[in-house]
């Protein structure tokens, strides 16, 4: 683990690393999101996906502290580069060269914010998600003798999740336009020959993973009958 320590002592070692635990991210939401479709499906297909995933008690049990590091480490390193970043910028010399090199410092102020609170508003969408389907803590909800699809219907109708679960995915798909190329650049995976591609391909992911989260509130609220809560 010593090199990890090392790594992460630098600037350019907490960059890779949470390029790598961002891409990581993004395959779950990827996969998450495919399983939610199933959600179109019917009750059926959806309840029958559910009830599979339970019965992996102990790989999903393994599969969530995993995520846990992931978002974890995520985040810790978010801050910390912002507030590296924040601390370079005061610097006089640092600004005149960043200028130089990129044409406009605040630029870059202005993207990092950004991505800061974006990133802080797709923490609080995911700890109200947690709150809603993992922990089943709603206390103006009954989950108790429902199955999987109707706890959805059911979540999803109540007018707070219903926008916050839309602005939230939204936000998130705001997010993921910037970070997921540069996840790839923090890498090192950057050269002009497909700097291009991995912006496509970035902007696209964001726009189905952003639209493709918030189309569910919009499906429960106006393609479901009213669920009984």
């Amino acid at each position: 683990m010593k090199w990890l320590v090392n790594a992460l002592a630098t600037s350019i070692g907490k960059k890779f690393v949470m390029g790598i635990t961002g891409l990581l991210l993004c395959g779950f939401l990827a996969v998450h999101l495919a399983g939610n479709v199933f959600l179109y499906v019917g009750p059926g297909a959806y309840n029958g996906y559910a009830h599979s995933l339970h019965k992996q008690e102990g790989l999903i049990k393994i599969a969530e502290v995993g995520l846990v590091v992931l978002f974890l480490a995520h985040i810790v390193l978010a801050v910390r580069t912002s507030r590296d970043n924040r601390a370079a910028r005061q610097s006089p010399y640092l600004v005149k060269v960043s200028k130089i090199e990129n044409g406009d410092a605040s630029k870059a102020t202005k993207a990092d914010s950004w991505m800061f609170v974006s990133g802080a508003i797709v923490l609080a969408f995911v700890l109200l998600h947690l709150w809603d389907f993992t922990f089943q803590q709603r206390s103006d909800l009954v989950y108790e003798g429902k199955e999987p699809f109707e706890k959805a219907v059911m979540i999803l109708q109540t007018p707070i999740s219903f926008g916050a679960y839309i602005v939230g995915s939204l936000i998130l798909g705001w997010h993921l336009s910037h970070g997921f190329a540069s996840a790839f650049q923090s890498l090192g995976i950057y050269h002009p020959k497909y700097n291009r591609l991995i912006r496509c391909v970035s902007i696209v992911f964001a726009i189905v993973v952003g639209l493709g989260f918030a189309s569910f509130p919009l499906w429960a609220w106006f393609g479901q009958p009213p669920a009984i809560p």
